[in-house]
């Protein structure tokens, strides 16, 4: 395996970090997160692409951060990434990514979303988290924020078979970096609460791939037979032993469609 050069950003009021020579790619952490649920994902993919992942606005290195909607958050991400990329996106990552090649297109190369929707709250026939999940994950942010975070892990990973070590290396993985700032967590809650974008899917036009667990309560499966619909031009396939996070439970098969995906000619 060739050695890959990692260097950090130092003028971005986000953490980056970039590694490995070839095709850009940008991934983005989901809420409660950051960069470092990547690292398994980072190794893989630095032997063939250029690699930036950055801590979102308020999470891990960038927790002295804030926004207050989803163009600041835009707005902050596209000020240091690349001039053109492959962006893949996780959960609350996704809804960025897809915000980014809604907003920006010239910006983005291709679209991958994992475990992600275009509206996350439920809406009767819509499928998704239901709103008193969502309300009472901020009532219990202001009470208790780390308890709170742990709970969402732990519902991340639920149905897996391999729930217990889901959790065991996300927590790891965020531990290792700075508490998120509670500000913002209350921020990106309501963006997962209010945003909804699918009557804008049509408008894309760039290549997508969108992910999906089999397993996973936050974005049900069916999920990706609705979007199918709504963006007939895109395609989605779905983990049949994950839940909310992929990239960890079939890691492997993960890894085999982003490369295959992002190897397609436009």
């Amino acid at each position: 395996m060739k050695k890959v050069a990692t260097s950090e950003s130092v003028n971005s009021p986000l953490y980056w970090q970039s590694s490995g020579e070839g095709d850009d790619i940008v991934l983005l952490h989901g809420w409660g997160m950051n960069g470092a649920v990547w690292h398994q994902t980072v190794e893989a993919l630095n032997q063939q692409y250029r690699v930036h992942v950055v801590d979102l606005p308020g999470f891990g290195h960038s927790h002295q951060t804030h926004f207050d909607s989803i163009e600041h958050m835009a707005d902050l991400v596209l000020e240091h990434a690349p001039e053109k990329a492959i962006w893949l996106g996780w959960s609350l990552g996704g809804l960025l990514a897809t915000h980014i090649a809604l907003h920006h297109p010239e910006r983005v190369e291709k679209l991958i979303t994992v475990a992600s929707s275009p509206k996350f709250a439920a809406d009767k026939p819509w499928r998704g988290i239901q709103p008193n999940v969502l309300s009472a994950f901020t009532e219990q942010l202001v009470e208790d924020f780390q308890r709170t975070i742990e709970q969402f892990m732990a519902l991340q990973a639920m149905g897996s078979p391999s729930a217990r070590q889901d959790v065991k290396s996300l927590k790891k993985a965020v531990l290792s970096r700075p508490s998120p700032n509670p500000k913002s967590l209350l921020a990106g809650l309501n963006l997962l609460a209010d945003i909804d974008y699918r009557e804008m899917l049509s408008a894309l036009q760039l290549p997508t791939l969108r992910l999906y667990g089999r397993l996973d309560g936050l974005v049900p499966a069916k999920v990706a037979t609705d979007v199918d619909s709504l963006m007939p031009g895109s395609e989605s396939f779905i983990f049949g032993s994950s839940s909310h996070a992929p990239f960890m439970t079939e890691f492997d098969e993960f890894c085999q469609q982003v490369t295959r995906f992002m190897n397609e000619k436009s």
